[in-house]
């Protein structure tokens, strides 16, 4: 199987703030019935309020937040399917159930990280 992400830009979710409680609603109906098929790995949603901290390779920490930054992951998702169409599927689920586009991106597959996943 193949691992995908599925996210959104913060900035793609534009339904009145009202709709948060049903939105949030939907959303998790989905994660359950992706997690009933087996099919979630790990997901969540990003606070908007988050403070940033980047840490350069030599160890340099730079705190932020980034306001030149146009855009920032809103929320996601990692799903663990067989094919890319199903990676889409889900995709299109949590769309609809988050009022806004998801992008969808494969992990590159990696057989120590497999073995790491199955213990």
């Amino acid at each position: 199987m193949a691992r995908y992400l599925i996210s959104f830009d913060r900035g793609w979710m534009t339904f009145p703030e009202e709709d948060l409680p049903d939105v949030a609603k939907a959303a998790h109906a989905v994660i359950q019935e992706a997690k009933d098929a087996r099919a979630f790995v790990f997901g969540g949603g990003i606070a908007d309020d988050e403070t940033t901290t980047l840490v350069a390779v030599d160890g340099t920490v730079t705190d932020g937040p980034y306001p030149e930054t146009k855009e920032q992951v809103g929320g996601f998702a990692v799903i663990d399917v067989p094919t890319r169409a199903d990676a889409i599927e889900w995709a299109a689920k949590i769309a609809v159930a988050c009022r806004c586009a998801q992008e969808v991106r494969e992990f590159m597959p990696d057989p120590s990280v497999d073995e790491w996943l199955a213990r």
